[in-house]
């Protein structure tokens, strides 16, 4: 368990000539203890979000480069990493994912690394990691490259979610890390279905069934057993036409309270260290290929080795801050929302604190902090 007061440390987004934003970052992680790990020959996972091909929204290419070149300066073993997305989009499979990478910046050019996909060219690259706490998941299906790696650092562009509130550094970790049959777990509490006027009769589901649920029916379309079927969330994966799809079915606590045991599993028992980027706080996730307008200013830059901590420190920022007109939380003309919980307001059946308090509640961290300004 953690001490009941976690330090996270916080930046503004002023400069002056001769230390710039990205300067202030390894200030502000070099403050915030980030040497104490001893990075030497480890293999060091930097998890973070490439940003769907038309989203704008996401960290710059620039922030993840200075940081990946301070490991390498600790003899890190560094790569960028992200796993595929359940939904067919432009990373749900490895190809499609590290192009996507390229393309938003995230390239050899702008920064001196490796990118690795997570979970492999299909999605089905994962490791079932025990969760010593879990209420919600006895095991987490996180990808092998991130579940191999003896350092977890994670890079979070913070900014509001649909079904979460917002989106920080547990959802960066818990949902980010997981495989497909993982993302399938936390979305969903039943198995999937297949849309028969959408199957093309490729096979591919019933090539990478592990419990050989699906079979082709009299008319050469797919159909799942559900006696059979342990909702592993593998067809949904390898499906390219969309055709094995997940029953959105779990609530919003639920969701959050899975995503906080996933990214237990992802760190536990390893060295780990956050940083998070009140940045461009776009109203939704950046897993859309559009961005709508910052709903508050830029902040700053905030980093801990607590990530319970951080994710509190980063929407009690947003909350103080006031909102931006022309942005979608317009509707509350006249007012600023000064004080007031903005992602409430976007997203109102959605309750980001059971994320929190959930994974206060199993040891990943403490809502309690101190903010130290650096």
């Amino acid at each position: 368990m953690h001490n009941a007061m976690s330090k996270v440390y916080f930046t503004n987004l002023r400069t002056k000539p001769g230390r710039n934003l990205l300067d202030k970052l390894e200030i502000l992680v070099k403050k915030a203890g980030i040497e104490q790990i001893d990075f030497k020959g480890k293999f060091t996972a930097v998890k973070i979000h490439f940003g769907e091909p038309g989203n704008l929204a996401y960290i710059r290419p620039n922030y993840a480069a200075r940081l990946v070149k301070f490991l390498q300066s600790k003899q890190a073993k560094v790569f960028l990493t992200d796993a595929n997305t359940l939904y067919s989009g432009r990373r749900s499979n490895g190809v499609d994912h590290f192009q996507s990478a390229m393309e938003n910046g995230f390239n050899p050019i702008a920064v001196p690394c490796p990118v690795l996909i997570a979970d492999g060219l299909k999605a089905v690259e994962y490791r079932e990691v025990p969760v010593s706490k879990g209420s919600y998941c006895k095991t987490a299906k996180i990808g092998s490259a991130i579940a191999d790696a003896d350092i977890i650092v994670s890079m979070n562009h913070f900014k509001g979610h649909e079904m979460t509130g917002f989106g920080g550094a547990l959802k960066n970790l818990g949902m980010g890390s997981a495989s497909a049959g993982g993302k399938m777990e936390l979305h969903s509490s039943s198995k999937p279905v297949i849309k028969e006027e959408a199957c093309t009769s490729c096979g591919q589901c019933i090539k990478y069934c592990a419990s050989q649920a699906i079979a082709f029916n009299a008319g050469k379309k797919a159909t799942i057993d559900d006696r059979k079927c342990i909702g592993c969330g593998q067809c949904v994966a390898v499906c390219q036409f969309e055709a094995a799809q997940v029953v959105m079915d779990a609530i919003s606590d639920h969701i959050n309270c899975k995503i906080a045991e996933y990214a237990l599993a992802v760190v536990e028992g390893k060295p780990h260290f956050h940083v998070s980027f009140i940045m461009n706080v776009s109203p939704l996730c950046d897993c859309w290929d559009v961005n709508d307008a910052a709903i508050v200013p830029d902040l700053g830059m905030l980093a801990s080795f607590d990530p319970v901590a951080l994710d509190k420190a980063c929407a009690d920022t947003v909350t103080q801050a006031a909102a931006l007109t022309g942005s979608s939380l317009d509707v509350y003309q006249g007012h600023d929302l000064h004080g007031e919980d903005k992602f409430k307001h976007l997203h109102p059946k959605t309750n980001w604190r059971s994320q929190l308090e959930h994974g206060e509640k199993i040891g990943l961290g403490s809502m309690t902090y101190e903010l130290v300004t650096v």
